[in-house]
């Protein structure tokens, strides 16, 4: 008899046989536990980018989409917002904010000569114009945001049922793999540069 179990034990294979229970006591793969694992990694990745953004997205997407039942003009209406999402999410880590004299909020564009001041008050003191100033790591966390947000909007159902309704076998492979390289990519990044500006949908200075 023990003979016969190493054997039996000896033909499993190697990989995808494992199993274990989720929260909800359903049996689930080794296999299914990682992509469910790196499928919660992509959509925690929002936390990189503007809340306006993520929001305006979250809110307007099923609504543009036809909840991914696109026509002609859906889709064309879906490109631009989607197109509008990945301008804000490149251009919001050049914004920076500070405190004026009287503790209130304000916040700044950074340019290559210092900054602009969005609502077009007075601008920080000359001494801390240079800390606003453009940088080329602004031009890395605003390739990251964009990154994440393709990472999010490719994993959107509806964004993905309205421009690939009938995706091929290798088309289906791409949208399941692009989204978490993107992210991973993406997270990768702003752990290597972070950011210390905060612009806006960030917080902004306490003092």
């Amino acid at each position: 008899m023990a003979n016969r179990r190493v054997d039996i034990e000896s033909q499993q294979p190697l990989l995808g046989t494992a199993a274990a229970a989720d929260d909800d006591g359903n049996t689930i793969t080794a296999l299914e536990k990682a992509i469910s694992r790196g499928c919660k990694s992509t959509a925690d990745l929002a936390k990189h980018l503007p809340t306006g953004t993520v929001l305006a997205f979250q809110l307007l997407s099923p609504i543009l989409t036809n909840q991914g039942q696109c026509h002609h003009a859906t889709r064309a209406i879906s490109a631009s917002f989607l197109a509008l999402c990945a301008i804000s999410c490149f251009l919001f880590p050049f914004t920076d904010s500070f405190r004026d004299a009287t503790g209130k909020l304000r916040y700044v564009f950074a340019t290559f000569n210092g900054c602009w001041v969005v609502d077009g008050s007075s601008p920080p003191p000359p001494g801390m114009l240079a800390k606003y100033r453009i940088k080329v790591k602004d031009f890395i966390h605003g390739f990251m945001s964009l990154l994440v947000f393709a990472a999010v909007a490719l994993y959107d159902k509806n964004v993905e049922s309205c421009f690939y309704p009938s995706p091929s076998e290798d088309m289906k492979q791409v949208l399941a793999a692009l989204p978490t390289a993107a992210g991973v990519i993406g997270s990768l990044l702003f752990v290597v540069f972070p950011s210390t500006r905060q612009g806006i949908g960030f917080p902004g200075p306490t003092v």
